[in-house]
């Protein structure tokens, strides 16, 4: 599965062993071996070569693997040398307020000698109004909406009233170049009640968003499902396609189905939800 597939994203902090142990038997999408936040300030250089071990370990075993690195210029030098040659491995940017910070990822990423993939995370007032320029700069394959940080920033509760708007914009930009859109329009922080967590996730789904980050691997399957068609919608996704070719076999462009009209749009969108 290409990382913009990418359904759940689990993060795992570099420097918990355990968790990286049983990482790929979570039934995540992918994997994010996190630098960043799930890391204290002062055990930021222990953690850097246990992210090398763990990228290394979790690319052998076949996952899709994202690296987050830290937003600070002085610490990208030294979470980029993490990378192993050669790997196939997803760059997280976090707090991405402009354009030139990615254009600047991307020139060390080259200089490296390293061809990977960015994704952008933005998390501020600032990055919800320069999502078009960020997500226009070569390299990136997803933008992710941080909603927590970005509730912090205007000062609101994470709620999808407080979030809908922003998240909307970011998801505009990410769709409109063809990139993936990670996130929730709520907090990501529930673990418990996976009914609440779930409904969130429906809804996210419906704001644009294609899939989110996970905190907890109790998570992972309510994104996986929630991201995902249900069977209802693959149902009427197959049955629209057979009412769209019999059209077409009879030369024409559109059909009745259900008392609905259904036209190209209405059928590429079933063939999405098919091809998923």
């Amino acid at each position: 599965m290409r990382v913009k597939a990418a359904r759940s994203l689990l993060f795992l902090p570099a420097t918990s062993p355990q968790l990286l142990a049983r990482a790929t038997e979570r039934g995540a999408d992918a994997l994010v071996v996190d630098l960043e936040d799930a890391v204290p300030p002062e055990r930021k250089a222990e953690a850097r070569p246990l992210a090398a071990a763990a990228i290394r370990a979790l690319v052998a075993r076949g996952a899709e693997v994202l690296l987050r690195i830290n937003a600070d210029p002085a610490s990208i030098d030294a979470d980029l040398a993490t990378i192993p040659q050669g790997a196939a491995v997803t760059v997280m940017l976090p707090k991405v307020d402009a354009a030139a910070q990615v254009e600047a990822l991307a020139a060390r990423l080259a200089a490296l000698g390293q061809r990977v993939s960015i994704a952008a995370l933005i998390e501020t007032p600032r990055g919800v109004l320069e999502a078009p320029r960020i997500a226009a700069v070569a390299g990136i394959c997803a933008l992710g909406f941080g909603a927590e940080d970005y509730a912090a920033a205007v000062g609101l509760a994470p709620a999808p009233v407080t979030l809908g708007v922003p998240a909307q914009i970011v998801g505009i930009a990410a769709h409109a170049h063809g990139h993936a859109f990670w996130g929730l329009a709520g907090s990501v922080a529930e673990t418990v009640d996976m009914d609440a967590f779930g409904a969130l996730v429906r809804l996210s789904r419906q704001l644009g968003f294609t899939g989110s980050v996970c905190i907890h691997p109790r998570q992972v399957p309510v994104v996986n499902a929630g991201f995902g068609p249900t069977p209802e919608e693959l149902d009427w996704a197959r049955r629209v396609v057979a009412a769209a070719e019999e059209a077409r076999a009879r030369g024409e462009g559109a059909v009745l189905l259900d008392g609905r009209m259904i036209d190209r749009p209405i059928e590429d969108r079933a063939r999405r939800w098919l091809a998923r």
